[in-house]
Order: C-alpha cells, then sequence, then structure tokens
C-alpha cells in the first residue's frame, strides 16, 4: 500500500530526486502527524480505562499517575506506529530525520515518565530522557557507531578485560531502567497478594518470594541485555561467597530466620509480643527484623535471629484472647459481699471486657491494713494497651466504691512509747 502511494505521487510531480524526497517527507510527515493523533485518541479513551486499572491493582489512586499512564499511552503508541513505518519502506534522509526525531522524542519523553512514576528522582527521570532520545536519534540517523567507537576507547583494562565508558553508561542506564520495571512490577504483585484471601504471615511470606523472584529475573535480564555471560562471574565466586560466609552470616541468618518465622506463623503482623524488656504488637517482619510498636509509639527493631533463640511471649499466638489480672484492695470496715458485685459491676461497665469467659472476682488473703481482692477479666484487643485497660476499670470500681460507701484502706499504725529521756517536756492533747 505505501509503494502505491507513493508511485502516485510521484507521477503527479516531475521525476527528479528532489522531488522525490519533497513527496517522501510529505508522506512522512502525514505519518507522523496520524500517529501523534492515534495515540491522542487512544489515550483518552483507553487511558481512563488502565488508569482503573492501576488503582485497583496496584492500590495508588493520584491525578498525577492518571495524567503519567495517559501521556505514556500516547507516547508509546506514537513510538511504536512511526517504527512500523520507518521500517516498511526505504525512506530518503529528510524522511528519516522527521521518524528518527519522533521515535527519539517519544522514547525519551516514555522513559522520563517511566522514571517519575515510581517516584524516583526528577532529575534522575530527566536525564534518563535525554540520554536516550540522544542515543536513540544517533542510532537511527545512522551516526551512532562515531560515538559508541569514542565511548570505547575512554576508559581502563582490569586484567583481560577492558571497561569502557560506553559500558560504564549502558551499564547505568540498563540498571536504572530495570530497576524502575521492577519497582512497578513489585507494587503490583504485592498489591495483588496484600487483597487476597490469605492470612497475614502468609501475604507477607508472598510478597517476600515475590520480590525476590522479580529481582532475580531482573537480574538475569540485566546480565543478558548488557551481554555479560554468567561463566564469566565464576572468577570473582569464591571470594564472593567467603564474604557472604564470613561478613553477611548475620544478615543471612536473620533473612532465614525472617522466612522461618513466616513460614511456621509463630510469629505474625498484629500479634502483640513481649520479648525481654520491649512489649507491642507486631508492626512489620522485614528482612533483618521485626518492627515492635509500642504503645509509647516507639518502634523496637528485633532482629529476626533474637526471635528464634530467645523466649517470645506471644499474647495471640492461638487467639487474642488475654485475661488481665487487677488487684483491689478493700478496708476491713466495709461490706465485703457489697464490695464484690460492685467490683463485678465495674467490669460489666468497662466495654472491653468480654462477657464469655466472665470477669470474677476473687478474695485472695487478709492483708495487714486491707483484704486483698482480685479481678480477673479477659480482653480480645491486647494490642489496643493493657495499661489504659487497667486504668480504666480502676477509675470506674472507685467511683462506684464511692458512691455506695465502700471504703478503701489506707496503711495505719500504732505507736507505743514506753519511755522517754528525763526532763523532757511532753504534753498529751486529748482533743
Amino acid at each position: 500500500m505505501m509503494q502505491k502511494i507513493v508511485s502516485y505521487l510521484q507521477d503527479l510531480a516531475p521525476d527528479t530526486s528532489q522531488n522525490i524526497q519533497i513527496v517522501e517527507s510529505a508522506i512522512a510527515a502525514g505519518l507522523v502527524i496520524f500517529a501523534l493523533i492515534a495515540g491522542w485518541v487512544l489515550s483518552k479513551y483507553v487511558g481512563p480505562k488502565l488508569r482503573h486499572i492501576w488503582e485497583v491493582r496496584a492500590g495508588y489512586e493520584s491525578d498525577l499517575a492518571g495524567r503519567r499512564i495517559r501521556d505514556m499511552i500516547r507516547r508509546a503508541t506514537t513510538f511504536i506506529l512511526c517504527g512500523f513505518f520507518f521500517s516498511i519502506w526505504g525512506w530518503s534522509l529528510i524522511p528519516q530525520v522527521i521518524f528518527a526525531l519522533t521515535i527519539a522524542i517519544t522514547l525519551g519523553l516514555f522513559t522520563n515518565d517511566l522514571i517519575r512514576g515510581v517516584r524516583m528522582p526528577d532529575w534522575l527521570g530527566t536525564v534518563m530522557g535525554l540520554t536516550v532520545f540522544i542515543s536513540s536519534a544517533l542510532g537511527l540517523a545512522g551516526n551512532f557507531d562515531r560515538i559508541t567507537f569514542a565511548l570505547k576507547r575512554v576508559g581502563f583494562n582490569v586484567g583481560t578485560y577492558h571497561i569502557s565508558l560506553l559500558a560504564v553508561i549502558t551499564t547505568i542506564m540498563t540498571a536504572i531502567i530495570l530497576f524502575a520495571v521492577a519497582r512497578v512490577s513489585m507494587k503490583l504483585i504485592n498489591h495483588v497478594i496484600s487483597n487476597s484471601q490469605l492470612d497475614s504471615s502468609q501475604k507477607v511470606l508472598g510478597q517476600k518470594l515475590a520480590t525476590v523472584a522479580v529481582l532475580a529475573v531482573v537480574f538475569v535480564l540485566g546480565l543478558d541485555i548488557l551481554g555479560i555471560d554468567l561463566t564469566a562471574l565464576a572468577i570473582f565466586s569464591g571470594a564472593f561467597g567467603l564474604a557472604i560466609g564470613f561478613g553477611m552470616q548475620k544478615t543471612i541468618g536473620n533473612m532465614i530466620a525472617g522466612i522461618i518465622l513466616l513460614m511456621d506463623r509463630s510469629i505474625k503482623p498484629g500479634d502483640v509480643i513481649a520479648v525481654g524488656d520491649s512489649y507491642g504488637w507486631v508492626n512489620k517482619i522485614g528482612v533483618r527484623a521485626v518492627s515492635v510498636l509500642t504503645r509509647e509509639g516507639k518502634e523496637h527493631l528485633i532482629p529476626n535471629e533474637n526471635l528464634m533463640t530467645q523466649e517470645v511471649e506471644n499474647w495471640s499466638y492461638s487467639n487474642k484472647n488475654v485475661r488481665i489480672s487487677i488487684p483491689v484492695g478493700v478496708s476491713y470496715n466495709s461490706d465485703m459481699d457489697q464490695a464484690i458485685e460492685l467490683m463485678k459491676q465495674a467490669c460489666v461497665d468497662v466495654p472491653r471486657i468480654l462477657a464469655e469467659p466472665k470477669p470474677v472476682v476473687w478474695m485472695l488473703e487478709f492483708q495487714d491494713s486491707r483484704v486483698k481482692f482480685e479481678i480477673r477479666c479477659w480482653i480480645n484487643d491486647p494490642q489496643a494497651g493493657v495499661g489504659n485497660f487497667r486504668a480504666a476499670v480502676l477509675k470506674r470500681v472507685w467511683d462506684l466504691f464511692k458512691e455506695h460507701g465502700v471504703e478503701l484502706p489506707y496503711p495505719q499504725n500504732d505507736v507505743h512509747i514506753k519511755s522517754l529521756p528525763k526532763n523532757t517536756d511532753f504534753n498529751i492533747s486529748t482533743d
């Protein structure tokens, strides 16, 4: 079809090379305009749908994200169509320049949007976009060989290997682009796993395994793109393995311990645990450590290996029901049956106390100035705090005791004087 169009337009003009180039340039400009319009139409109708899919799958909603998705669709469509048109005909110089500039600009802008879209620095997106634009334009214009030859000559030798400036630039660009693609992939995968029917520990384990798999695929893909033979890495395997064995043994141990914790589900995100002096709920199980959030808002980072080797109190291992014991003292002058009923009423009035198992009040012992009781009740939200719960129960007991005249004890000491020093003025008042 393209050959028929060119032949038809050539028949309308004199058969000179200049007119042929003008005809091809007009066709190339028309095709570029068509590609731009097609990209705009596609982004207008497909962009909102892809934005909705992105928000559902990635859990990220923003007008900025929607605009970037539309821009990336428009530029990708223009790039694909212009690349197709460029390859189906042997264009003269000016049409080649038109297609080359369009392809290079759209590819550079697409790279810039991709880098900024995964929340990498804006300056990095600008640099990457300009680099891709320049390299694409030179490559399509046929002048890229001179640049690559010059960049290859700049470098240094390491043994039998020559590390050139071209290799360094190519490696950095490949790493940045693959890292951006990996971040998008991991965000999508992690959101899909988090919305699945798995429990919290299985979700965390699945996300970590997916992250490792994505990074491994990106690493192998990067080696393949850069043309690095995996057997070439065998030279460094011995020293690298030795470094891991001695220098990173704690890191590797903590990583394996974290995977084991997630697999046997002994500690899960949301569990309330006590390790040594640290008490709180598990906020996150990381690669190296477990984050325990205390009631004071502090996060204690406990190495995963410690949770495997030390004793850990897990208040919500099998279920989240926790029994709380609250001691209460009552004066000997009070009605004990009434005091017991009022303490039971206080348990009913505090909303966090479970109705089943029922709260109980036990008389434990007779002490010097009080009768010691203990309220034993159950809650199922220890992550909401235990100290504030005890305070709420004791405050309600205080109000009920004060309302019904139940006396709270306070220490009393009787002093017996056997003798006094001579010539001591000591008056005893009987008032």
